[in-house]
């Protein structure tokens, strides 16, 4: 069963390109390595620079615990984290309710 979840986080507005430069790395290695992440999507906020949410599905539990137990997400998480305005990420977990495709 497919696995839905979200992270949302602020970033320190002094490290805008850091968190960015991060993040187009992160996603392009996901998209370059991880067959079991059906879609890893970065949104950066319209109308507040520093906020972020990332939207990823995977094909399954395991393709998540994959993922998460990565080499990459470490080397993200380590750029990323010390950057943060506030105190982490949010994570969350969701199921499909209705859907157009």
């Amino acid at each position: 069963m497919p696995v839905f979840m979200t992270a949302r986080f602020t970033v320190r507005e002094d490290s805008l390109d850091v968190a960015r430069a991060a993040i187009a790395e992160f996603v392009e290695y996901v998209q370059d390595n991880e067959p079991g992440t059906q879609l890893y999507t970065s949104l950066h906020e319209v109308d507040n620079a520093a906020e972020f949410l990332h939207y990823f599905i995977f094909d399954d539990v395991a393709a998540e615990e994959i993922h998460r137990n990565s080499e990459a997400v470490k080397k993200f998480t380590g750029i990323l984290y010390p950057v943060l305005a506030s105190d982490g990420v949010e994570f969350k977990s969701y199921r499909v309710l209705a859907s157009t495709s």
